[in-house]
C-alpha cells in the first residue's frame, strides 16, 4: 500500500491530477466491488483500465501445487474478467472507453523448466490474449477498445530474483535470447501503454502489442 499512495502523491505533484491509492485482492469478488465503488464515487466515470494485477509462482512441473494453479488462475484470469465486465458496464452507459491488459511473451512459446518453471503462469498470459481478442469484438459495438502489452523480460518486482548472483547463469542465457541483448527497463514500455490509451490507436483493437526486444521473432 505505502507503494500504491507514493505513486498516488507523485502523481498529483509532477501531473497535477488527482490520484486515489486502493489496496485491492484481485483473487476476491467483494474486494473488487469495493475498490470500483471507491474509485466511481470519486471520479464519477472510468475512461481506461489498465489490467496490470497479476501474480506469479514457480515449482517444477511435475510438482506444481494445485492450490498455486488456482492462485494465479484467480489473479491473473478471473479477477481480470470481473473487473473488465463491469467497468465494460460503466463504459457502456458512458459511450465508449478503452480496456488495456497486461500479456506477457510467455503466452507465446514454451520454456525450459531451468529457466521459467512456470506453466500455470504462461497458460494465465494466454487467456488473457483470447480474452482480449474476444473482448475486443464483443465491445466493438459500445465504442470500447480491447487491446494487451505482452512484455519480455523486464525489470520489474516479479523479475528481481534474476539478479541475485546464484542466478546470473539464468539470467545471461535469457538475456542471450533477445536479439537486442539486454532486459528491458520500464521507459521502454511506457510509450506503448501511452499509445494505446490514446486516440494515436483509435483504430486498433484486439491487438496484442509484444515489447520484447525481438524474443519471439526468432
Amino acid at each position: 500500500m505505502k507503494n500504491l499512495e507514493a505513486t498516488a502523491k507523485e502523481l498529483e505533484e509532477t501531473q497535477k491530477v488527482k490520484a486515489l491509492a486502493i489496496a485491492c485482492d484481485m483473487a476476491k469478488q467483494e474486494a473488487i466491488d469495493a475498490m470500483l465503488a471507491e474509485a466511481v464515487a470519486k471520479f464519477g466515470h472510468i475512461d481506461i483500465l489498465v489490467n496490470n494485477a497479476g501474480a506469479t509462482w514457480g515449482a517444477p512441473t511435475l510438482d506444481f501445487p494445485l492450490d498455486k494453479w488456482d492462485q494465479l488462475f484467480n489473479v491473473n484470469v478471473r479477477g481480470v474478467w470481473i473487473l473488465t465486465q463491469k467497468i465494460a458496464r460503466i463504459m457502456k452507459e458512458q459511450g465508449g472507453g478503452n480496456i488495456i491488459n497486461i500479456s506477457s511473451v510467455m503466452a507465446f512459446r514454451g520454456s525450459l523448466e531451468e529457466a521459467h518453471p512456470a506453466v500455470p503462469y504462461n497458460s494465465t498470459k494466454a487467456a488473457i490474449n483470447l480474452l482480449t481478442m474476444n473482448l475486443a469484438v464483443k465491445l466493438a459495438p459500445h465504442h470500447i477498445r480491447v487491446n494487451a502489452i505482452a512484455p519480455g523480460f523486464f525489470h520489474t518486482d516479479m523479475m528481481a530474483y534474476i539478479d541475485k548472483p546464484e542466478f546470473k547463469p539464468i539470467r545471461d542465457a535469457m538475456v542471450n535470447e533477445i536479439p537486442l541483448r539486454r532486459v528491458g527497463e520500464m521507459d521502454d514500455i511506457k510509450g506503448v501503454a501511452v499509445f494505446l490509451a490514446s486516440p494515436a490507436s483509435a483504430f486498433m483493437t484486439g491487438h496484442i502489442m509484444v515489447v520484447d526486444g525481438g524474443l519471439i521473432a526468432k
